[in-house]
């Protein structure tokens, strides 16, 4: 219905800003190390797979909620937006939110580009959000600085017809891909396994020759040398043989075979190219289960780490494009859509308990502010918010401690901090 109308808004002339040179350096250019890159190559690393799920599960994850803003800084779930059901429960005819989003970031960890296409009512609020293939959708600058986008062979569409979440950009338009930007260190990590399965395929290791002196005469009976070798075998290779005596005759002398250079060096290389591929994504390696330096007492701070320099920009990034691209501008004031991080900081059992009793203590925190933090239901009477005795307005001259109902309440209210500190 909006494409044919959806031409001949000031978009002037179109420029492509990108996919075509994308598609043809990820697809066939090789690195320094002889080896082509592309997403799905790069997927197959363990530690590159391991750092672009971890991000598009830990965000899949994550509750995410459409508010109506409220008086007083207050917010409820906007549940009567059209909006609502689209994001909570079901995005499209066949894709869970959890799925929805987990292929978007995925999208994004490897290409840079996530791209969906709005199907929208007449009112022009969102009604699904279908998947787009990258390698289908072109980026195109208009005349008037604004994006469309065609997505196969079809006609150009407006930015309102597709929501484009993007990773940093050099053209401000078209998303950078991790994998194209970092195409040596991944190419290097490739390469390495390359090599190590093609040794253990087509490679035979031996740990030693047995050398018979240039005077001796050459042994011409067919078998002898294999017969040589088997007993060789059987008298002295195993564990069972290991540390045995061996006599050499006729001047033959046994030389081991030790590891060339690049043998040697194959775990250190892996790992240099595991902590190169870590920090593209600005993950602490011990989230990708290398716990060689970690300890318990460092992980807790690992996480908060992970989730404020390496997920939460992502996660700004799908609010923002969320807001642009779902929210109709009268209601961009009303409306906010948010991820809650809240569970991913949440910390150990103690700490969080540690630091309620601290805010009931002082008065920023109810009983049921705490209990909905802990995703507890709210109980009768949960709703007061306690003051020490000793903490009072000095310009009001403090609670009236002569009037036997205040007293009676202040020191019922210090007992419970008393109660909640001994915990």
């Amino acid at each position: 219905m909006f494409l044919s109308s959806a031409l001949g808004l000031g978009q002037g002339s179109l420029t492509d800003v990108g996919n075509g040179s994308w598609r043809g350096l990820i697809g066939s250019a090789r690195n320094s190390a002889g080896v082509v890159v592309t997403p799905e190559s790069a997927l197959s690393l363990p530690i590159l797979q391991n750092c672009v799920t971890l991000l598009a599960e830990s965000m899949a994850q994550l509750p995410l909620e459409v508010y109506e803003r409220k008086e007083k800084g207050q917010r409820e779930p906007a549940i009567n937006h059209p909006l609502y059901d689209v994001l909570r429960y079901q995005p499209n005819g066949f894709q869970t939110p959890y799925e929805y989003l987990e292929g978007r970031q995925i999208a994004l960890g490897l290409r840079g580009n996530g791209f969906s296409w709005i199907d929208r009512r007449e009112d022009g609020n969102v009604t699904a959000l279908w998947p787009l293939d990258n390698d289908k959708t072109q980026v195109l600058k208009g005349g008037d600085m604004l994006p469309y986008y065609r997505v196969g062979a079809g006609e150009p569409v407006p930015m309102r017809m597709i929501h484009h979440v993007r990773w940093g950009s050099t053209n401000n338009y078209m998303g950078m891909s991790p994998i194209e930007l970092h195409a040596e260190s991944v190419g290097l990590a490739q390469a390495v396994r390359q090599y190590t399965n093609k040794s253990f395929a087509n490679g035979v290791a031996i740990s030693g020759v047995i050398e018979r002196p240039r005077e001796a005469p050459a042994i011409k009976e067919q078998g002898t040398i294999d017969r040589i070798l088997d007993q060789w075998g059987a008298k002295f290779g195993g564990m069972d043989n290991a540390k045995k005596v061996a006599m050499l005759q006729e001047g033959m002398t046994f030389k081991p075979v030790s590891m060339n250079n690049v043998d040697a060096e194959i775990v250190a290389i892996l790992k240099l190219a595991a902590a190169d591929i870590a920090r593209m994504y600005k993950i602490p390696l011990p989230m990708l289960n290398d716990l060689e330096k970690a300890n318990y007492n460092t992980i807790e701070q690992l996480l908060i780490q992970f989730v404020v320099f390496g997920l939460l920009p992502w996660v700004k990034r799908h609010e923002q494009s969320m807001m642009r691209d779902f929210l109709l501008p009268q209601d961009r004031r009303n409306y906010f859509i948010e991820f809650n991080l809240s569970g991913l900081l949440r910390g150990d059992q103690k700490s969080r308990y540690e630091a309620y009793a601290i805010g009931r203590q002082w008065g920023w925190l109810s009983v049921n502010d705490i209990r909905r933090l802990e995703n507890m239901p709210p109980v009768d009477g949960g709703n007061i918010y306690l003051q020490p005795l000793n903490m009072v307005d000095s310009t009001k001259g403090g609670a009236d401690l002569t009037n036997p109902k205040v007293r009676a309440q202040l020191e019922a209210q210090q007992l419970e901090i008393e109660r909640m500190l001994a915990q």
